[in-house]
Protein backbone atom coordinates (compact mmCIF):
# COMPACT_ATOMS: atom_id res chain seq x y z
CA UNK A 1 0.00 0.00 0.00
CA UNK A 2 2.86 2.76 1.06
CA UNK A 3 4.28 1.41 -2.55
CA UNK A 4 1.35 2.35 -3.83
CA UNK A 5 0.45 5.44 -2.62
CA UNK A 6 3.87 6.85 -3.20
CA UNK A 7 3.36 6.09 -6.79
CA UNK A 8 0.18 7.81 -7.05
CA UNK A 9 1.87 10.65 -5.28
CA UNK A 10 4.75 10.79 -7.71
CA UNK A 11 1.94 10.55 -10.79
CA UNK A 12 -0.29 13.49 -9.46
CA UNK A 13 3.10 15.32 -9.12
CA UNK A 14 4.05 14.28 -12.75
CA UNK A 15 0.85 15.39 -14.33
CA UNK A 16 0.85 18.61 -12.16
CA UNK A 17 4.19 19.86 -12.96
CA UNK A 18 3.40 18.67 -17.08
CA UNK A 19 0.27 21.08 -16.88
CA UNK A 20 1.49 23.94 -14.99
CA UNK A 21 5.15 24.33 -16.59
CA UNK A 22 3.30 24.97 -20.03
CA UNK A 23 0.74 27.00 -18.01
CA UNK A 24 3.39 29.13 -16.22
CA UNK A 25 5.50 29.60 -19.40
CA UNK A 26 2.36 31.04 -21.84
CA UNK A 27 1.52 33.50 -18.74
CA UNK A 28 5.03 34.44 -18.53
CA UNK A 29 5.34 35.25 -22.36
CA UNK A 30 1.88 37.44 -22.67
CA UNK A 31 3.61 38.86 -19.42
CA UNK A 32 6.71 39.98 -21.81
CA UNK A 33 4.77 40.79 -24.86
CA UNK A 34 1.72 42.84 -22.65
CA UNK A 35 5.06 44.67 -20.67
CA UNK A 36 6.86 45.44 -24.33
CA UNK A 37 3.64 46.83 -25.94
CA UNK A 38 3.06 49.30 -22.96
CA UNK A 39 6.47 50.53 -23.11
CA UNK A 40 6.42 50.96 -26.62
CA UNK A 41 2.95 52.86 -26.45
CA UNK A 42 4.55 55.25 -23.71
CA UNK A 43 8.14 55.53 -24.99
CA UNK A 44 6.85 55.73 -29.12
CA UNK A 45 5.01 59.09 -27.67
CA UNK A 46 8.01 60.67 -26.70
CA UNK A 47 10.01 60.79 -30.20
CA UNK A 48 9.94 64.69 -31.03
CA UNK A 49 9.83 65.23 -34.74
CA UNK A 50 10.66 68.95 -33.88
CA UNK A 51 13.09 68.42 -31.51
CA UNK A 52 14.79 66.36 -34.40
CA UNK A 53 14.48 68.71 -36.74
CA UNK A 54 15.93 71.51 -34.57
CA UNK A 55 18.94 69.40 -34.20
CA UNK A 56 19.88 68.77 -37.80
CA UNK A 57 19.63 72.36 -38.56
CA UNK A 58 22.48 73.26 -36.00
CA UNK A 59 24.48 70.99 -37.17
CA UNK A 60 23.99 71.49 -40.35
CA UNK A 61 23.01 75.18 -40.95
CA UNK A 62 23.14 77.49 -37.80
CA UNK A 63 25.35 77.77 -36.54
CA UNK A 64 27.47 74.54 -37.96
CA UNK A 65 27.27 74.76 -42.01
CA UNK A 66 29.47 71.55 -41.83
CA UNK A 67 31.03 69.00 -39.69
CA UNK A 68 34.96 68.08 -40.49
CA UNK A 69 38.09 68.20 -38.61
CA UNK A 70 39.74 69.76 -41.81
CA UNK A 71 37.67 73.60 -41.54
CA UNK A 72 37.48 75.89 -39.04
CA UNK A 73 35.27 78.37 -38.66
CA UNK A 74 35.64 82.17 -38.40
CA UNK A 75 36.47 83.29 -35.16
CA UNK A 76 36.62 79.83 -33.41
CA UNK A 77 39.33 77.67 -32.10
CA UNK A 78 38.76 74.39 -33.07
CA UNK A 79 37.23 72.42 -36.25
CA UNK A 80 33.65 72.40 -36.67
CA UNK A 81 33.57 68.65 -36.35
CA UNK A 82 34.73 69.26 -32.23
CA UNK A 83 32.14 71.73 -32.13
CA UNK A 84 29.51 69.42 -33.50
CA UNK A 85 30.85 66.91 -30.90
CA UNK A 86 30.56 69.53 -27.68
CA UNK A 87 27.07 69.96 -28.53
CA UNK A 88 26.40 65.88 -28.88
CA UNK A 89 27.55 65.70 -25.59
CA UNK A 90 25.81 68.63 -24.16
CA UNK A 91 22.75 66.62 -25.05
CA UNK A 92 23.31 63.41 -23.59
CA UNK A 93 24.69 65.02 -20.59
CA UNK A 94 21.53 67.12 -19.81
CA UNK A 95 19.50 63.99 -20.28
CA UNK A 96 21.74 61.85 -17.91
CA UNK A 97 24.43 59.97 -19.35
CA UNK A 98 27.78 60.43 -19.15
CA UNK A 99 29.54 60.11 -22.28
CA UNK A 100 32.45 58.30 -23.36
CA UNK A 101 35.09 59.34 -25.69
CA UNK A 102 37.51 56.90 -27.57
CA UNK A 103 39.99 58.35 -30.38
CA UNK A 104 41.32 57.50 -33.63
CA UNK A 105 44.05 59.81 -35.69
CA UNK A 106 42.37 60.04 -39.50
CA UNK A 107 42.82 62.12 -41.85
CA UNK A 108 40.77 64.26 -44.31
CA UNK A 109 39.68 62.81 -47.91
CA UNK A 110 41.63 64.06 -50.68
CA UNK A 111 39.11 64.65 -53.71
CA UNK A 112 39.46 63.76 -57.61
CA UNK A 113 37.37 65.91 -59.60
CA UNK A 114 37.92 63.22 -62.78
CA UNK A 115 35.43 61.32 -60.68
CA UNK A 116 31.11 61.91 -60.79
CA UNK A 117 30.60 64.69 -58.52
CA UNK A 118 28.85 62.23 -55.49
CA UNK A 119 32.38 59.80 -55.74
CA UNK A 120 34.95 62.52 -55.72
CA UNK A 121 36.73 61.26 -52.83
CA UNK A 122 40.09 60.27 -53.09
CA UNK A 123 42.65 59.00 -50.71
CA UNK A 124 44.52 61.82 -48.40
CA UNK A 125 47.24 63.88 -50.70
CA UNK A 126 50.66 62.74 -49.40
CA UNK A 127 51.83 64.72 -46.41
CA UNK A 128 48.42 65.74 -45.14
CA UNK A 129 47.57 66.07 -41.80
CA UNK A 130 46.60 63.68 -39.59
CA UNK A 131 43.60 64.84 -36.80
CA UNK A 132 42.53 63.26 -33.62
CA UNK A 133 38.89 61.90 -34.09
CA UNK A 134 36.60 60.60 -31.54
CA UNK A 135 33.91 58.25 -31.35
CA UNK A 136 31.05 59.67 -28.27
CA UNK A 137 29.78 56.68 -26.86
CA UNK A 138 26.80 56.07 -23.57
CA UNK A 139 26.15 53.07 -22.34
CA UNK A 140 22.81 51.71 -19.89
CA UNK A 141 24.25 49.02 -18.35
CA UNK A 142 22.08 45.67 -18.62
CA UNK A 143 20.00 43.99 -15.44
CA UNK A 144 20.21 40.74 -16.42
CA UNK A 145 22.83 40.20 -19.92
CA UNK A 146 25.02 42.69 -19.32
CA UNK A 147 27.68 41.62 -21.78
CA UNK A 148 25.57 41.25 -24.61
CA UNK A 149 25.23 44.73 -26.26
CA UNK A 150 22.22 46.23 -28.56
CA UNK A 151 24.15 48.78 -30.54
CA UNK A 152 22.47 52.20 -32.55
CA UNK A 153 25.56 53.73 -34.28
CA UNK A 154 25.43 57.15 -36.54
CA UNK A 155 28.23 59.22 -37.95
CA UNK A 156 28.09 62.27 -37.03
CA UNK A 157 31.01 64.05 -39.81
CA UNK A 158 29.99 65.64 -43.08
CA UNK A 159 31.97 65.27 -46.23
CA UNK A 160 35.94 66.05 -45.53
CA UNK A 161 36.55 66.83 -49.09
CA UNK A 162 33.72 68.84 -50.31
CA UNK A 163 31.56 71.44 -48.42
CA UNK A 164 28.59 69.61 -47.92
CA UNK A 165 26.29 70.35 -45.16
CA UNK A 166 25.47 66.65 -44.77
CA UNK A 167 21.91 67.10 -43.69
CA UNK A 168 21.01 64.08 -44.86
CA UNK A 169 24.31 62.29 -44.90
CA UNK A 170 24.69 62.34 -41.58
CA UNK A 171 22.93 64.93 -39.64
CA UNK A 172 19.31 63.15 -39.88
CA UNK A 173 20.79 59.89 -38.79
CA UNK A 174 22.99 61.36 -35.92
CA UNK A 175 19.96 63.28 -34.38
CA UNK A 176 17.34 60.07 -34.73
CA UNK A 177 19.73 58.04 -32.51
CA UNK A 178 20.23 61.08 -30.74
CA UNK A 179 16.43 61.34 -30.31
CA UNK A 180 16.29 57.77 -29.16
CA UNK A 181 18.85 58.17 -26.29
CA UNK A 182 16.71 60.78 -24.94
CA UNK A 183 13.67 58.69 -25.04
CA UNK A 184 15.00 55.81 -23.85
CA UNK A 185 17.21 58.01 -20.92
CA UNK A 186 14.84 56.18 -18.06
CA UNK A 187 14.11 52.58 -19.28
CA UNK A 188 15.81 49.53 -17.06
CA UNK A 189 17.65 47.55 -19.95
CA UNK A 190 17.89 43.86 -19.41
CA UNK A 191 20.92 43.85 -21.79
CA UNK A 192 23.34 46.58 -22.62
CA UNK A 193 22.14 49.27 -24.75
CA UNK A 194 25.33 51.53 -26.36
CA UNK A 195 25.12 54.60 -28.35
CA UNK A 196 27.73 54.77 -30.26
CA UNK A 197 28.47 58.35 -32.83
CA UNK A 198 31.38 57.88 -34.85
CA UNK A 199 33.24 59.26 -38.17
CA UNK A 200 32.76 57.84 -41.66
CA UNK A 201 33.45 61.02 -43.65
CA UNK A 202 37.03 60.70 -42.56
CA UNK A 203 39.78 58.00 -42.85
CA UNK A 204 39.86 55.36 -41.53
CA UNK A 205 36.71 55.07 -40.13
CA UNK A 206 36.40 55.27 -36.66
CA UNK A 207 33.28 52.77 -35.97
CA UNK A 208 36.65 50.21 -36.96
CA UNK A 209 37.58 51.04 -33.49
CA UNK A 210 34.66 50.87 -31.79
CA UNK A 211 34.06 47.28 -33.18
CA UNK A 212 38.13 46.26 -32.41
CA UNK A 213 37.21 47.48 -29.14
CA UNK A 214 34.22 45.73 -28.00
CA UNK A 215 35.66 42.66 -29.54
CA UNK A 216 38.61 43.10 -26.95
CA UNK A 217 36.50 43.42 -24.60
CA UNK A 218 34.89 39.79 -24.55
CA UNK A 219 31.43 41.08 -25.25
CA UNK A 220 28.88 39.82 -28.04
CA UNK A 221 27.33 42.44 -30.09
CA UNK A 222 23.59 41.24 -29.54
CA UNK A 223 22.35 43.28 -33.07
CA UNK A 224 23.40 46.57 -34.08
CA UNK A 225 21.54 49.22 -36.02
CA UNK A 226 23.01 51.45 -38.29
CA UNK A 227 21.22 54.91 -38.69
CA UNK A 228 22.79 56.38 -41.90
CA UNK A 229 20.16 58.70 -44.13
CA UNK A 230 16.85 57.95 -42.33
CA UNK A 231 14.51 58.88 -44.51
CA UNK A 232 16.38 59.83 -47.43
CA UNK A 233 14.70 59.04 -51.33
CA UNK A 234 14.94 60.02 -54.40
CA UNK A 235 12.05 62.56 -55.95
CA UNK A 236 9.98 60.14 -57.30
CA UNK A 237 9.05 59.04 -53.70
CA UNK A 238 8.36 62.39 -52.31
CA UNK A 239 5.42 61.98 -49.75
CA UNK A 240 5.82 58.39 -49.28
CA UNK A 241 7.30 56.74 -46.09
CA UNK A 242 10.09 54.54 -47.06
CA UNK A 243 12.87 52.57 -44.85
CA UNK A 244 15.32 49.82 -46.17
CA UNK A 245 17.02 47.35 -43.63
CA UNK A 246 19.88 46.57 -45.31
CA UNK A 247 22.19 43.27 -44.72
CA UNK A 248 24.84 41.17 -45.22
CA UNK A 249 24.99 37.93 -43.75
CA UNK A 250 21.84 35.72 -42.91
CA UNK A 251 21.20 36.91 -38.88
CA UNK A 252 21.11 40.61 -40.29
CA UNK A 253 18.31 39.13 -42.77
CA UNK A 254 16.67 37.80 -39.58
CA UNK A 255 16.85 41.34 -38.06
CA UNK A 256 15.69 43.00 -41.25
CA UNK A 257 12.47 40.54 -41.20
CA UNK A 258 11.82 41.39 -37.47
CA UNK A 259 11.60 45.03 -38.84
CA UNK A 260 8.81 44.09 -41.21
CA UNK A 261 7.52 42.41 -38.83
CA UNK A 262 7.25 45.39 -36.22
CA UNK A 263 6.44 47.67 -38.73
CA UNK A 264 3.25 46.24 -39.37
CA UNK A 265 2.20 45.33 -35.38
CA UNK A 266 2.55 48.76 -34.63
CA UNK A 267 0.95 50.30 -38.26
CA UNK A 268 4.24 52.65 -38.32
CA UNK A 269 3.20 52.88 -41.95
CA UNK A 270 6.60 52.48 -43.68
CA UNK A 271 7.28 51.40 -47.37
CA UNK A 272 9.30 48.84 -45.61
CA UNK A 273 12.12 46.33 -47.38
CA UNK A 274 14.66 44.57 -46.99
CA UNK A 275 18.50 44.70 -49.22
CA UNK A 276 21.12 42.39 -49.67
CA UNK A 277 24.27 43.28 -50.00
CA UNK A 278 26.96 41.50 -50.78
CA UNK A 279 29.98 43.17 -49.51
CA UNK A 280 29.61 44.59 -45.51
CA UNK A 281 29.64 48.22 -45.54
CA UNK A 282 29.38 51.50 -44.08
CA UNK A 283 29.62 51.55 -40.11
CA UNK A 284 27.33 48.34 -39.79
CA UNK A 285 30.33 46.49 -41.94
CA UNK A 286 32.80 47.61 -39.48
CA UNK A 287 31.02 45.00 -37.08
CA UNK A 288 30.09 42.76 -39.10
CA UNK A 289 34.37 42.18 -40.66
CA UNK A 290 35.39 42.62 -36.75
CA UNK A 291 32.71 39.19 -36.41
CA UNK A 292 29.49 40.47 -34.79
CA UNK A 293 26.95 39.16 -37.69
CA UNK A 294 23.69 40.72 -36.25
CA UNK A 295 24.62 43.80 -37.50
CA UNK A 296 22.33 46.04 -39.95
CA UNK A 297 21.31 49.46 -41.89
CA UNK A 298 18.08 51.38 -41.61
CA UNK A 299 18.39 54.12 -44.81
CA UNK A 300 15.93 55.49 -46.69
CA UNK A 301 16.48 54.07 -49.75
CA UNK A 302 18.56 51.44 -51.11
CA UNK A 303 20.04 52.10 -53.55
CA UNK A 304 20.61 55.03 -52.07
CA UNK A 305 18.43 57.74 -54.53
CA UNK A 306 19.16 61.20 -52.92
CA UNK A 307 19.97 63.35 -55.65
CA UNK A 308 22.51 65.51 -53.49
CA UNK A 309 24.23 62.82 -52.09
CA UNK A 310 27.62 64.27 -51.30
CA UNK A 311 27.44 67.85 -52.60
CA UNK A 312 26.63 71.17 -51.54
CA UNK A 313 22.97 70.82 -51.83
CA UNK A 314 22.63 68.36 -48.92
CA UNK A 315 21.24 70.95 -47.23
CA UNK A 316 18.63 70.80 -43.92
CA UNK A 317 15.82 71.84 -45.84
CA UNK A 318 15.51 69.10 -47.88
CA UNK A 319 15.06 66.25 -45.16
CA UNK A 320 12.09 64.63 -44.76
CA UNK A 321 11.66 64.70 -40.89
CA UNK A 322 7.98 62.80 -40.52
CA UNK A 323 9.84 60.11 -42.27
CA UNK A 324 12.77 60.30 -40.15
CA UNK A 325 10.23 60.43 -37.33
CA UNK A 326 8.77 57.34 -37.89
CA UNK A 327 11.56 55.70 -38.49
CA UNK A 328 13.19 56.35 -34.81
CA UNK A 329 10.01 54.81 -34.00
CA UNK A 330 10.38 51.62 -35.74
CA UNK A 331 14.48 51.58 -34.42
CA UNK A 332 12.83 52.15 -31.22
CA UNK A 333 11.04 48.93 -31.49
CA UNK A 334 13.49 47.03 -32.62
CA UNK A 335 15.45 48.16 -29.37
CA UNK A 336 12.63 47.26 -26.98
CA UNK A 337 11.55 43.58 -28.88
CA UNK A 338 15.58 42.89 -28.65
CA UNK A 339 15.51 43.91 -25.48
CA UNK A 340 12.68 41.56 -24.17
CA UNK A 341 12.21 39.16 -26.40
CA UNK A 342 16.15 38.39 -27.35
CA UNK A 343 17.11 38.15 -31.08
CA UNK A 344 14.80 36.72 -33.55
Amino acid sequence: MKKLYRYSRLLISFFIIAFLVPVLHGQSERKSKQGYEKTYDKLSKKVDQERIKEGVYYISEDPLPRRVLNWTRQGQTISSLEEADIWIIDQLRKSGYKPDLDSTKVRAFGRDTSKPLAHQYASPPENSPYYTANNIIVTKQGSENPGDLIIIIAHKDSQSWIPSPGANDNAIGTCGALELAMVLKKYKPKHTIKFIFCNEEHTPWTSVTAAANIKSSGNDVLALINMDGIGVKGPSQAGQLTNVTRYTSPEGERLADMMAMLNTKHALGLQQSKYLSKQPGDDDGSFIKAGFPWSVLNIGSMPYADPNYHTEEDKADKVDYTNAAVTVKLTLAAVLWLDQNGRP
